[in-house]
């Protein structure tokens, strides 16, 4: 509601102007100091905001996550093609060895064909998942994989590698 207040101000000072041209040579220099100070004002202001933010920014590292992936462990990890493309369904469960609750992760896996040696990379994919586990306790998870279908052989003996990249976890 402030905002009505140089609003009327501007409306009268616009009305007076229109009427008497004595009161525009008077208005016009004295109006145009105002706004020349205003901006400076706002300047100022803006560059002490500025400076005052960054100083309040903290200089040191992030904090320890309250999870780390070694404390996660993934038992009876197994996958199973999922149609006649390069996608996969991986099952299993996660254990919470932390004292922290698991909010979720990511799991990275890297399939490799070993029918000849060396194996040959076939992809790599990445999921979240979404798994609330509290600490030292288990949890079914169920994602999929999906990689490139490369014209070539197909995938005779395949070799899988995981690991979880990133953890997301908080106190009790």
């Amino acid at each position: 509601m402030i905002w009505i207040i140089p609003a009327l101000a501007g409306i009268l000072i616009v009305y007076f102007a229109m009427r008497s041209s004595r009161f525009r040579r008077f208005a016009e220099p004295v109006l145009s100091v105002f706004v020349a100070i205003g901006l400076m004002v706002a300047f100022v202001i803006w560059l002490t905001d500025d400076n005052s933010n960054s100083a309040s920014k903290p200089t040191t590292e992030r904090p320890a996550p309250l999870i780390t992936p070694e404390q996660l462990v993934l038992e009876g990890l197994g996958f199973e093609r999922n149609g006649t493309d390069l996608s996969f369904r991986a099952t299993g469960s996660v254990r919470n060895t932390s004292g922290a609750f698991l909010d979720y992760f990511k799991l990275t896996a890297i399939l490799e064909d070993c029918a000849e040696t060396p194996c040959r990379l076939i992809g790599e994919d990445t999921a979240l998942i979404l798994a609330r586990v509290p600490p030292g306790e288990s949890q079914s998870i169920s994602t999929f994989f999906t990689f490139p279908n490369r014209l070539g052989p197909i995938l005779r003996t395949p070799r899988w590698t995981t690991r979880i990249d990133s953890v997301s976890g908080h106190n009790l």
